[in-house]
This record gives structure tokens, sequence and C-alpha cells, in this order.
């Protein structure tokens, strides 16, 4: 399911294997949230751009348009024409985002939808049934993503509660893989991680749930107010404590300095809704930085937003006629920008596996890492 090709360091790189397609790792999930990618950006531009993997948002696809609509019509692959792996998160970080519209108990959490304000109720089985309705190839457990900053004792209590939401969740998934009306039987549960910034509470719930035996396991409650060397501290205490046979995701995360950072302390996943977002707002990344096309002095630059990328915005377009276009308030103007974003961020990725199967990885990360500060535009 999950082979290790080649370790430098922690950082390692491999294939894991789906009922969708074998993902080559580290790998980037470009991140759309209610079956599509913000931007204008269809599933024939994610492949023609190197995107391995989707990722989509449970909660969201339950209040709009519903998960039983999407099964009706054969699942989210058929719904959104993607044939590549997907993953699903649990609805669990709106718990922590939609936190004045909520309240956990033990069996569950009580909603209210941020759209017309209806009653919602969800729980580790309604998690793992949407999902299932929804069959993408990875569900994520339903867990509570803690505050940042949090008192010891209410994080203590929130990862016990997520460890045993963690056992339903597993024991409804095995039900539903074995009905006969399920669209996807090998639909795959990673557990989470959490635990805040506390070390010893963060390794202890590490070591429980690897003895769950999971599809695999992922690192969240980190980038939600931390600072980078915290989050960087975590990371480097909690991943030796998880399963090295067993693909690692960091949630929610991050910058190409994050990532590359992460992937050097053994993570394998990462999702981040910062190209696309930062794409919409008119920010490009490059190997040099960060660029904010609505700055002054691109108005009459003919340049490609990068030399030598191969992106479909940079192969035609020029960075003043991008900013002409942000400026008029065309589409195109975002959709392009996020096509570039998300093309550097999976092309970086390609970069990075290959460096560490060459056993070069922290000669490459270094050279990115001072490249990338060379600008930074407000």
């Amino acid at each position: 399911m999950y082979r290790i090709i080649q370790q430098d360091g922690n950082a390692k790189s491999g294939e894991f294997e789906t009922v969708h397609g074998t993902i080559q790792t580290p790998v980037f999930m470009n991140v759309g949230t209610a079956a599509a990618i913000k931007g204008a950006v269809s599933t024939v531009d994610l492949n023609n751009i190197g995107t391995q993997v989707q990722l989509s948002n449970t909660y969201h696809l339950h209040v709009r348009t519903g998960d039983d609509v999407i099964k009706k019509l054969g699942g989210l692959h058929k719904f959104m024409v993607w044939d590549k792996p997907i993953l699903t998160d649990s609805g669990g970080f709106q718990v922590f985002s939609l936190a004045k519209l909520r309240k956990i108990q033990e069996e569950g959490v009580h909603f209210s939808s941020h759209i017309d304000g209806r009653k919602i109720f969800m729980g580790p089985e309604e998690s793992m049934q949407i999902q299932s309705n929804l069959a993408s190839t990875i569900a994520m457990a339903f867990d509570e993503c803690p505050p940042h900053p949090a008192e010891k004792s209410y994080i203590r209590d929130s990862v016990d509660r997520t460890s045993r939401w963690l056992i339903r969740c597993k024991k409804e998934m095995d039900r539903l893989n074995s009905l006969p009306d399920t669209i996807n039987k090998k639909q795959m549960l990673f557990g989470i991680n959490q635990g805040g910034t506390y070390e010893d509470i963060r390794i202890e719930h590490a070591k429980v749930i690897s003895d769950m035996d999971l599809d695999g396991y992922a690192i969240g409650g980190l980038a939600v107010g931390e600072s980078h060397d915290e989050m960087y501290r975590i990371i480097e205490e909690t991943a030796p404590y998880l399963p090295i046979n067993k693909p690692v995701y960091l949630m929610g995360v991050g910058t190409p300095a994050n990532i590359l950072e992460a992937v050097d302390r053994g993570v394998d996943f990462f999702d981040c809704v910062y190209p696309s977002r930062n794409g919409r707002h008119g920010h490009a990344y490059t190997s040099l930085g960060k660029m904010n096309l609505l700055n002054a002095k691109y108005e009459l630059d003919d340049k490609p937003i990068e030399e030598g990328c191969a992106c479909p915005a940079c192969q035609t377009y020029s960075r003043a006629y991008i900013r002409h276009l942000l400026k008029a308030k065309e589409m195109l103007g975002m959709r392009l920008l996020v096509l570039h974003n998300l093309y550097f961020y999976n092309h970086m990725m390609e970069e990075i596996r290959e460096a560490i199967r060459n056993k070069r990885y922290k000669q490459y990360k270094n050279q990115k890492l001072e490249g990338l500060m060379h600008y930074n535009d407000k």
C-alpha cells in the first residue's frame, strides 16, 4: 500500500497505492473545497499541471449540494470528472472554524449551517457516512481541532475524545465498506494526531492511534496561530512516533518554506489554500519569492511571471497583461495566477521527490529556501 523508495535523513519519498491510482510522495494536494478549485480551474487543467490528488470538504459538500445527491450521481469522482485520488476531510476542522455556531458533546457536534442557519449534527458515524457517500479515495477521521492557545487540561480532554471518536470512525467505515450499495468499498481511513503545542500529549496520542493500524496518519491542529518554529518543533517531536510504513499528512500547511521544512522532518502529504487564494488576490509564487502583480512596477513588464516556467500562464502571457486583467477585474487574471501557483507547487514537489531519491535533499532545501528569500512583494 505504502512503500518507501528512498530516505535521505528524515525526508522520505515513496509510493502510495490506492484504488484510484498510485501517489508519488511527497505530494501536495490541490484544495477543491466544493469539488472545484476556486479560480475557474477545471479537472482538465489539474491534469495538465501535474496534479496527483484533489482534496474536497466533507462539511461544505454536505450542506451544499448534499452528499446524498452526489452519491446518486455516482460519487465525487464521476460528479467532478476526476479519475485520480481524492481525499475528503472529515468536517472536524469546521468544529474549530465555526466555533460560534457549534456545541461539542461526546456523541458529536451540533452545528448551525453557515449558509442558512439550519441545525446539523455530525459525529464520527455521520462523518464516515457522508464521506462514504462521496466515495473519496481517502477519508479523514472525525476529530476536534482545539484552539490555540488552550489550557493543557482542555487539550488533553479534547485529544482523549478524538481517540474515542477514531475508534467509532474505524468501526463505521468497516461497516460501510461491507455494504452492497457502497460506491468505493476500498475507501481508506487516516487518523489525526492532535495535542496543540504540548509535546507530551502529541507523543502519547501518536502512540495510541498508531496501534490502530490505519491506512495513514495526519498531524492536525497546526498552522492555527502558533509560530513556524513551534510548528516545526511539534512535527519533529511527533513524526517519529507515527508508523514509518504509513504516510504522514500535515494538514493545512502551507507556504513553500513550510513544506520544505516539514518534508525534512518526515512528512509525505500536504494541502493548503494558499496557492489558489493568493492567486485570486494577485500574488504569484516563484522560485525567487512571492510577487504581487498588482504593484505598479509590473505595468510595463512584458516578461512571464517566471522565466522558464512551463505553466499555461507563463507559456503565453506577460506580467503586464495579467496585471491588466486583475485591475480590470477580469476572471481570466485570477484563473491564470491560480494555474501558475498550483503548477509551481506541483513542480516543487516533483523537485523534492527527485532530490530525496538522489539523496541530495538538504542541499536542494537550502538552495530553494535561499532563492525564495530574494523578494517578497507586499
